[in-house]
């Protein structure tokens, strides 16, 4: 009972918090939250705009939290929440910097009239009432809140000018600010947006069977068990099983393939894939929220609110980097007192060095590429686990495949059929065919579909008999049938050097053989093998152009297989006969000897190799709620050729994170050395900064063309 009382206690919800878009804004949120009586843990998310909160809900409530935030300027409401219209839109912002603007420009036409005193500054204290409002405001919070972020120090470099007669420059400052601040948002609600075009993918009514009639509904009105129906050409709505009609459906929104799949009755299809030029009759089996789509959606919005290192790492920096800025800047004003000269000079360069010292443009250059990337593999059906994995990808330098549903297709198929002693192959198919037709081993499923697809017609046998570990025997017509392993053929004293010569070829190829006869002779020899898949070679060959050193083959199947699949592909080796404990020894032993591990398996039969390595990739993971959850990356469809795909884009979002952390440096560090020697001036600094940020979004924003 004490257990449940204190499970009671505790709490977690998520916030959505409107005018949470930067460093800074998390910085005054944590400053504000901490002091709340009752605040166990918090977790910000900037991409997401999200606040996940632990409390005690004995001392803390939702409403609580959210009026601390309303504190700050800011507004917050539980997720499953509808939020009131907000006034803080980046439509008053637009309009707001457009009011601004226009004031500008006009005092700088009075300026160029002539015109002087009041009337030729009054413009200027108009464009700067008009575009500092929201500045103002958030300085305010910030100031309370014992932070000088970018806010403050625009405040204080306006004033600044504004105390030195600056007026245009003050003006300037103002406006550039306001536009680099709306451009921005507009921005990283674009990179946002990316998310949330995965779940319009579906969409938000569905033509639902109730009685006999037929009923337009919202997704979220229907349930588990109902019978949707979906029109040529239309959307499926919800996960489910075809329960009639025939069709072929496009599911690359939800699994990236190339092709569209055909449907027939007992098929699984998803939500927000498209139906093709047939009607289909689908039996719900997922709630709207529980749809594959929707868990897509929920696990790309949790992965990039992972911090990746190199977003950790600028986070760290940021707190080194701003108070030794600051500290400088004072040095700077300070410099008449050493150095001579007039004062004001000095307090105009210390003022620029301050608007240069906000580490915006870093700290934001990491989480915008890393949900850029998310977003756009997503899209391709593939799921990274967050920042961190998709940084780690990018140093792969070896990747392991599983063999059988990996780089084959997991089901046997008949390669080679051998006609012996005067037979031909059609009468070793319809024997076999006969003998495995009661058979339900694959292997025996594989000869009946070989021989039907050969248009080979099985005869009626009577007497059959399973011989366990051998084969197989019946009677047809008074006839002996008898088809099974080499050893069956050895104890009836039937193995010729024929067969013997069949058998070893096929085996020496990594083929499965039976051996077929019938009447006391032997008929043939079948050879059988699951065959890679058509995108394996290539797969490989685009591994290599990515900078993969050793690609290799991983299988419990044994070494006849393993050698002719890995020769046929052009692999740098295999390991045959493995368990799965043996697995994961290869893995570290390939780890050791050529760096970060990639291996990809089902997901499942694989489980423990994919953990054991650096990245665990898992195949045809749609609909699967297991391999979803556990992977490092799911790929949704079997499709090898993701793989390739996946570590280009965590490779180029690994090459964008550097450039846009050396941008931000190297142009930071340029304006601090034009401030100090006083070839900066503010509003030079206010591009530099604000359009530092814009710069590396807008190069970030690029990944989602990948």
């Amino acid at each position: 009972m004490s257990t449940c009382r204190v499970c009671e206690l505790h709490a977690e919800s998520t916030f959505k918090v409107e005018g949470m878009d930067c460093h800074e804004e998390v910085a005054i949120l944590e400053r504000r939250l901490h002091r709340l009586s009752g605040l166990e843990a918090l977790h910000a998310d900037v991409m997401g705009q999200r606040l996940r909160i632990k409390y005690d809900a004995a001392r803390l409530s939702a409403a609580a939290i959210a009026e601390a935030v309303a504190q700050t300027g800011m507004r917050a409401w539980l997720e499953h929440e509808e939020p009131a219209p907000s006034a803080a839109s980046a439509g008053r912002r637009g309009r707001l910097a457009a009011v601004s603007a226009f004031f500008f420009l006009a005092g700088i036409a009075l300026r160029l009239a002539g015109v002087a005193g009041p009337l030729a500054w009054a413009p200027f204290v108009l464009s700067i009432a008009a575009g500092g409002i929201f500045t103002v405001r958030r300085a305010a919070v910030s100031a309370r809140a014992g932070l000088l972020d970018i806010n403050v120090l625009m405040v204080v470099a306006v004033v600044g000018a504004i105390a030195l007669g600056e007026w245009i420059e003050a003006a300037s400052v103002v406006l550039l600010f306001s536009l680099a601040q709306l451009l921005e948002v507009r921005a990283m609600d674009r990179a946002r947006g990316a998310i949330g075009a995965l779940m319009d993918l579906a969409p938000a009514e569905a033509l639902v069977r109730r009685g006999t009639a037929d009923v337009l509904l919202p997704v979220d009105d229907v349930a588990v068990g109902d019978i949707v129906l979906v029109k040529p050409g239309g959307k499926i709505p919800l996960d489910g099983r075809v329960t009639a009609g025939e069709s072929f459906v496009n599911q690359a929104p939800v699994t990236g393939e190339s092709l569209p799949v055909d449907k027939l009755p007992g098929d699984e299809v998803f939500a927000g894939t498209i139906n093709g030029r047939g009607a289909l009759d689908i039996l719900v089996t997922r709630l709207h929220a529980d749809s594959t789509l929707a868990r897509i959606v929920h696990l790309v919005e949790r992965a990039q609110a992972q911090r990746a290192p190199a977003q950790a790492f600028i986070d760290r920096f940021a707190r080194v980097y701003t108070p030794i800025v600051l500290a400088a800047a004072m040095l700077v004003a300070l410099a008449p007192l050493a150095l001579g000269g007039p004062w004001a000079t000095w307090i105009y360069r210390a003022l620029v060095l301050l608007v240069i010292s906000c580490p915006c443009a870093l700290v934001i250059s990491t989480p915008v590429s890393i949900v850029s990337a998310l977003a756009a593999a997503a899209r391709k059906g593939v799921l990274v686990k967050g920042g961190a994995r998709l940084e780690r990808m990018a140093h792969t330098r070896c990747v392991a495949f599983d063999k059988t549903g990996t780089l084959t297709h997991g089901r046997p198929r008949v390669t080679d059929v051998v006609a012996l002693d005067g037979a031909s192959e059609a009468d070793v198919l319809r024997v076999a065919a006969s003998l495995e037709a009661r058979s339900e081993h694959p292997i025996g499923s594989a000869i009946v579909a070989h021989a039907m697809e050969r248009q080979i017609a099985p005869v009626a046998v009577e007497d059959f008999q399973a011989l366990p570990g051998r084969g197989a025997e019946a009677r047809a017509g008074g006839t002996v049938l008898i088809a099974g392993s080499r050893r069956l053929f050895e104890e009836r004293g039937l193995c010729t050097p024929d067969v013997e010569t069949a058998v070893n070829r096929f085996a020496a190829h990594g083929r499965t053989v039976v051996v077929v006869g019938a009447g006391g002779r032997a008929l043939g020899v079948i050879g059988v093998a699951d065959e890679a898949r058509e995108s394996a070679r290539d797969t490989v060959a685009l591994l290599r152009t990515q900078g993969v050193r050793h690609v290799v083959l991983l299988t419990g199947d044994h070494e006849p297989a393993a050698r002719a699949l890995a020769e046929s592909l052009g692999l740098d080796g295999f390991r045959a006969g493995l368990l799965p404990e043996d697995k994961v020894e290869a893995v570290e032993d390939l780890r050791r000897r050529y760096g970060a591990v990639a291996m990809v398996g089902d997901g499942v039969n694989d489980a423990p190799a994919l953990a054991a390595a650096d990245i665990g990739i898992a195949m045809g993971v749609a609909g699967s709620d297991a391999a979803l959850e556990t992977a490092d990356v799911a790929l949704m469809a079997d499709e090898l050729l993701r793989i390739p795909f996946a570590l280009r884009l965590s490779r180029a979002t690994s090459r964008n994170i550097r450039a846009n952390i050396a941008f931000s440096i190297v142009l930071k560090s340029v304006f601090l050395v034009m401030a100090v020697t006083g070839t900066a001036t503010l509003w030079m600094a206010v591009v530099a900064d604000m359009g530092a940020s814009f710069l590396v979004i807008g190069n970030a924003l690029r990944l989602l063309r990948e």
